[in-house]
């Protein structure tokens, strides 16, 4: 009891530290996109921090209540190449534990420029990303029901999963084009193509 209650105060203390040094990262007040990715500061260990699938960040097993807290984490959030997520300032590194994705895309527009279809998604933390050859759609197939999982690069390694509201209006704009020779049921935004799969795999998702 008592080392649980030690390792409590210390994660607490971690904690208010590490959003002193977060804030640190803003400007005028308002939350920034630091170059986490230059940083290279000591690893100090695991927080007892998570984000959920549906987004929802918990420390210690309980809800951040407060959005602007949970934006401002995000903002120096960075996944590195052991597969790992970190929360990271210039002055250190702490894991976190990620269930899916770091973010989710609540919402999606389309639009035409040019030509061309352009997708742009906001995420749950407020990042609005638009589709292309920097921000790449990838599309996963889980579990026996063959559910669809589109995921999104919003920066780095760090991915937005597509909620499943928005990934019905993701797919009612798919089309069938050849890829190398195969058909596939993809997508189009900035030009680039993104398949979802083949087309003769249409009817499982549909059903």
């Amino acid at each position: 009891m008592a080392g649980d209650t030690l390792k409590a105060t210390t994660d607490a203390a971690g904690l208010a530290a590490l959003i002193s040094r977060a804030s640190a990262q803003t400007s005028g007040g308002k939350p920034t996109l630091p170059p986490v990715e230059r940083w290279e500061p000591p690893f100090c260990g695991d927080l007892d921090m998570e984000i959920r699938a549906d987004g929802t960040w918990f420390y210690m097993g309980t809800p951040i209540g407060r959005a602007p807290l949970v934006r401002l984490f995000s903002t120096v959030l960075r996944k590195d190449e052991d597969g790992k997520t970190y929360l990271v300032t210039p002055v250190e590194k702490v894991g976190i534990r990620v269930e899916d994705a770091h973010f989710v895309a609540v919402e999606m527009s389309a639009t035409e420029e040019a030509g061309e279809s352009v997708l742009t998604f906001r995420t749950n933390v407020g990042d609005v990303v638009e589709v292309g050859p920097e921000h790449e759609l990838r599309f996963g197939i889980v579990g026996d029901n063959h559910e669809l999982k589109p995921y999104l690069v919003v920066r780095g390694r760090l991915e937005a999963l597509v909620s499943r509201a928005v990934m019905y209006d993701l797919v009612e704009r798919g089309e069938v084009v050849d890829v190398e020779g195969k058909a596939m049921f993809a997508v189009r935004s900035r030009g680039v193509i993104f398949p979802i799969m083949p087309a003769d795999e249409l009817d499982q998702l549909l059903r």
